[in-house]
C-alpha cells in the first residue's frame, strides 16, 4: 500500500491511509480539470454524509469510515491507478465517471469489490446476474431517456406523432448511451430523433444550434457534463429556443449549469432523481454534527446543490447496503463479498428515508441478485431563475420497461459473451 501511495504522490495525486480495522470507502474524486467544478460538489457530499454518521452515531454499526480520497481529474487513467492504489483495503467504488466505470466492471470481478454508479456508468449492470459487482440503482442512463420521453408525451397532450426532438449529447461512452434507448422510443411513439454530437470539454457548440436553430426541433434533450452545459443552454438562449422545451439528463440539472445564464435560463428542466434544498430533517444534522464543528469538506460552501445532495444520497445508499450487510454477516467488520450481499438485500422504503431525515427524497430503493438498478424512477425540475432555485414538477415516474427490458438483456447477455461469464442463477 506505502509503494502506491508513494506512486499516485509522485503522480500529483492525494490519497489518505486509511486506518486499520476500519471500514474504507474511498472517495474517487475530481477537483481538478474540466470537470473539476462538478466533481467538487459531489466529493463534498460525498465525504460529509460519512461524517455525519462518524460524529454523529460513531460510524456505521460500531465501525467508523474512513474516506481517502484519490484525485483522478475525471481521467480514466488516474481513475484506474486511484482503485489500484486503494483497492486493499476499499469496500465499494463511486467514480462518477462512466470511462472509469468501464474499465473498473472487469477489475471488481476478479477483486471482489463492490462497484456503485447512481445515474451513470454502464446502463445493462442493472442485470445482476451477468454484472455481480455493480448496481446502479436508483436509476440509469436508459432510465432518464425513457422518463423524459414520458414527460414530453405528457405536455404534448399523449402524442409525440411527428414531432421531432433533438439529442445534444457529449461525444463519449457516457452521452451515446441514450441513444439506442431513444431510437426504440422514437420508433414506438413515432417521433423523428435528431442526433447532434459536441466534443468534450463542450464550450464549442455553434454548429448544433445553428442546425437546431434551422431544423427547429419541438424538443431537445441534452446529456451534458460540466461546461458544455452551460454552453448549450448559453446557445439556446441565443437562438431563443424555449426553454420548457429544453430538458437535460439528471447530469445537466445542476446550480452551476444555469446561474452563469442568468434570467435567460429560466424555465429549463431536467429530469432528477432526488430532492432538491436543504429543507430536510438530516440538513438540521448536517449543520449541528459537520458544518459548525468545522468537519465540512471544503468548509460546506456547497451544502444543499444538486451535487452535493446527490453525493451525499450516494453515500446514503452506500451506508444503507454496509448496514444491511453488517446485519446479514452478523459482523461489523464485513469484507466486499458480504457488502455486495448486503446491496442484492437492499431495501430503502419511503418510511426509511423519513427516518433519515429525507422524506420524499428519492424513491424507493429494492435490489436483488436479478436487479441491481431498482424501479429507475426519476422525476423531473425546472429552474426558476428568479428565485434561483429548482422546484419539482412531477412525482416519480416509472420508465418505460417494455422498451428497456428487453435492451438491457441484449447488452447484458453480450457482454457475457464477450467476457466469458455464465450468468448466474439468481432463482
Amino acid at each position: 500500500m506505502k509503494t502506491k501511495l508513494a506512486a499516485l504522490a509522485a503522480a500529483g495525486m492525494m490519497v489518505a491511509a486509511p486506518a486499520l480495522a476500519d471500514l474504507v470507502v474511498p472517495n474517487l474524486s475530481y477537483r481538478t480539470g474540466a470537470y473539476g467544478a462538478n466533481g467538487t460538489q459531489y466529493a463534498d457530499g460525498f465525504n460529509d454524509y460519512f461524517t455525519l454518521l462518524n460524529e454523529r452515531d460513531g460510524g456505521i454499526g460500531g465501525e467508523r469510515i474512513q474516506v481517502p480520497e484519490c484525485e483522478t481529474a475525471y481521467n480514466t487513467e488516474k481513475g484506474v491507478e486511484c482503485y489500484e492504489a486503494t483497492k486493499a483495503e476499499g469496500l465499494v467504488y463511486n467514480p462518477l465517471s462512466t470511462g472509469i466505470t468501464y474499465q473498473l466492471i472487469p477489475k471488481v470481478g476478479v477483486d471482489k469489490k463492490v462497484l456503485y454508479t447512481p445515474g451513470y456508468g454502464r446502463t445493462s449492470a442493472k442485470n445482476g446476474k451477468v454484472f455481480e459487482w455493480v448496481f446502479n440503482a436508483p436509476a440509469n442512463y436508459w432510465d432518464g431517456a425513457s422518463v423524459a420521453v414520458k414527460h414530453l408525451l405528457d405536455v404534448n397532450g399523449g402524442s409525440l406523432e411527428g414531432k421531432k426532438i433533438a439529442l445534444v449529447y457529449h461525444n463519449s461512452a457516457y452521452g451515446k448511451e441514450p441513444i439506442r434507448t431513444l431510437q426504440d422510443l422514437a420508433e414506438k411513439h413515432g417521433f423523428t430523433l435528431v442526433e447532434l454530437p459536441v466534443d468534450a470539454p463542450g464550450q464549442e457548440q455553434k454548429s448544433q444550434w445553428l442546425q437546431i436553430r434551422r431544423d427547429k426541433p419541438d424538443h431537445v434533450i441534452m446529456y451534458g457534463w460540466g461546461v458544455m452545459n452551460q454552453a448549450a443552454i448559453q446557445e439556446a438562449a441565443n437562438i431563443n429556443f424555449p426553454m420548457e422545451n429544453f430538458i437535460g439528463i439528471w447530469w445537466s440539472g445542476s446550480d452551476i449549469d444555469v446561474l452563469p445564464i442568468g434570467a435567460k435560463a429560466d424555465g429549463y428542466k431536467s429530469l432528477a432523481f432526488h430532492g432538491v434544498g436543504t429543507d430536510y430533517p438530516l440538513y438540521e444534522d448536517m449543520q449541528k454534527y459537520v458544518i459548525e464543528p468545522g468537519k465540512a469538506s471544503q468548509g460546506g460552501q456547497h451544502v444543499g446543490s444538486v451535487l452535493y445532495s446527490r453525493g451525499m444520497y450516494a453515500s446514503l445508499v452506500i451506508a444503507e447496503a454496509i448496514a444491511k450487510a453488517q446485519e446479514l454477516a452478523g459482523t461489523s467488520k464485513i469484507n466486499g463479498e458480504q457488502l455486495r450481499e448486503g446491496f442484492e438485500a437492499l431495501e430503502i422504503t419511503p418510511e426509511r428515508l423519513a427516518e433519515l431525515g429525507l422524506p420524499d427524497f428519492g424513491p424507493e430503493i429494492e435490489m436483488t441478485c436479478a436487479n441491481h438498478g431498482g424501479s429507475g424512477m426519476a422525476r423531473v425540475q425546472q429552474w426558476d431563475a428568479n428565485a434561483k432555485k429548482w422546484n419539482l414538477i412531477t412525482e416519480f415516474t416509472e420508465p418505460d420497461q417494455d422498451i428497456l427490458n428487453p435492451l438491457i438483456a441484449e447488452d447484458s447477455e453480450a457482454y457475457a459473451k464477450e467476457a466469458g461469464i455464465t450468468p448466474r442463477d439468481c432463482n
